[in-house]
């Protein structure tokens, strides 16, 4: 009750202008008070009239200059509050119990007390302290409390940022799986389209070559009915009259009837079978089976770089190191170098290449090196009219590829190309031949082709370490599966391979829908 007194008292006490307790107070006519330097202050900031006059700033009620008045009893009021004000402050150094000033701090109880309290049964056997000698301990402790909270404010801030941060990763994420999902539905959705419409164009075709033979049919039995109507006509006119007329010319128009025959025409014959060919449901399921399996191979796509296997001039690679390219140059002595990780491409191969066999042999690997999970590329061999590309081991120096190069004969230079040799690749042959290459018995190997309705454009490449297969895509077809290798023995690291052979034309890495 008392503080709300002394609030209601301050708030009249307070000027209306600094919204301060007043200093020197005057009173104007209308019984308003204010500060002298603010009231002052404001007469000379307001248009005064021509008498001195001015309003007052609470009711604008006019007022002269000269009739500003002290109000020291209001000014004594002023200074009693901010005497209670300061007595108020003080009392809370004191013993609410006994009265006495609070200078002991009872470890025990955790509280602030007087020398009478340190007597009482209370706190009797207590160990105590003097304010002044605990207070720097306390406020080191408080300040390290305060620290250590200002840092965990900190971390959670942090934790506040990488939340948000975390939040709109996965809402771009999502995002990015919806395109996705409407995307590859687009995509059924128009290869849908697109049978439908080579569905129609056939029945459209069907339904316009029977009708094109009925009406040939309708022709011809139009003709015949009316080369019959005729023959009847004679005949029943030979019938009626004398004996001398009928034997006219009688075996000719009985041999004329006996010619003409009215057949059934093959378009009514083969209406059971035309009627019957049906929409091929089965390759449609096929083709979206292989569009998923495409799409979800496509969320392992990796981001690499191309290098060179071997220090050959005639590989150009772009600067960001996404494309390849063969330019010839003429044609002189150059060692060959073992690459970084160990392909086995030495001296061997350089003496190889002094024998005429370095022609189309370009290869390159990725900057992937894979011994574990699932990774998708995807690359652009759009105008090249052969390459090879796939998955090969990074094998020791010593191994080299498990081949002996003086053995191999110059037509037999794809026979390195097999799984047991660590490749397990495919190509494009011969300008338009796809082939994968397996392994055979013999030294050769088998080249299996690779029937494509579409020349693929982009391939795609998944291998599933632990599933131990890569897979090849015809991302140009509807994501049609081009082979698959199995029970891959991945002895140890693999990397992309791709050999760009004798074609000018580039090789690129892409991402999936570039």
């Amino acid at each position: 009750m008392a503080s709300e007194i002394l609030v209601n008292l301050h708030e009249d006490l307070t000027c209306p202008l600094c919204l301060e307790l007043m200093r020197d107070p005057l009173s104007l006519d209308c019984g308003h008070s204010f500060c002298q330097a603010c009231i002052i202050m404001n007469n000379k900031a307001s248009m005064t009239s021509s008498e001195g006059e001015n309003s007052c700033p609470v009711c604008r009620s006019i007022y002269r200059s000269d009739n500003l008045r002290p109000n020291w009893h209001l000014a004594k009021v002023v200074e009693r509050l901010k005497k209670v004000k300061v007595e108020e402050g003080q009392k809370t150094d004191v013993c609410e119990r006994h009265g006495e000033k609070l200078l002991l701090f009872c470890q025990k109880d955790e509280m602030v007390i007087c020398w009478l309290c340190e007597r009482s049964q209370e706190h009797k056997g207590h160990q105590t302290f003097l304010v002044e000698e605990v207070v720097q301990h306390y406020q080191a402790n408080v300040k390290a409390a305060l620290e250590r909270l200002r840092m965990q404010q900190k971390e959670a801030e942090k934790f506040g940022d990488d939340i948000r941060e975390e939040r709109a990763f996965w809402k771009n994420q999502m995002q990015t799986e919806r395109e996705s999902i409407h995307q590859k539905f687009d995509q059924v959705r128009r290869i849908l389209d697109h049978e439908e419409e080579e569905e129609l164009q056939k029945l459209q075709k069907e339904e316009e070559d029977v009708m094109c033979h009925l009406t040939e049919d309708d022709n011809e039995l139009a003709q015949k009915s009316q080369l019959i109507e005729e023959l009847i006509a004679d005949l029943e006119h030979r019938l009626q009259v004398s004996s001398v007329e009928m034997l006219q010319d009688v075996n000719g128009i009985i041999k004329r009837c006996e010619k003409l025959t009215v057949k059934r025409s093959k378009t009514f014959l083969n209406k059971q079978r035309k009627g019957s060919q049906a929409v091929d449901l089965r390759g449609m399921l096929q083709v979206f089976k292989e569009l998923r399996e495409l799409a979800d191979a496509q969320r392992y796509w990796v981001d690499m770089t191309l290098i060179p296997m071997n220090s050959s001039l005639d590989i150009v690679i772009s600067e960001d190191r996404k494309q390849a390219r063969v330019e010839k140059k003429p044609t002189r002595a150059h060692h060959v170098r073992n690459s970084v990780f160990g392909f086995g491409m030495g001296s061997e191969f350089s003496n190889y290449q002094h024998k005429g066999i370095n022609s189309g042999y370009n290869p390159i690997r990725g900057s992937l090196c894979i011994n574990s999970g699932k990774h998708y590329w995807e690359v652009n061999v759009s105008g090249k009219t052969a390459w090879i590309l796939g998955v090969c081991c990074v094998r020791r120096p010593d191994l080299n590829m498990g081949l002996n190069f003086n053995q191999i004969e110059l037509q037999n230079v794809y026979s390195n190309y097999q799984p047991q040799y660590g490749y397990w690749v495919i190509g494009l042959q011969n300008q338009s031949q796809c082939t994968a290459f397996e392994n055979d018995s013999s030294f050769n190997g088998v080249n299996l082709v690779l029937f494509q309705t579409i020349p693929p454009c982009h391939v795609g490449v998944f291998i599933d370490y632990e599933a131990r297969t890569v897979s090849f895509f015809n991302v140009t077809n509807h994501g049609s599966l081009m082979y698959k290798f199995s029970n891959c023995c991945f002895s140890t690291t693999v990397c992309p391979y791709f050999n760009l052979k004798e074609c000018a034309n580039p090789m690129s890495l892409c991402s999936p829908g570039s």
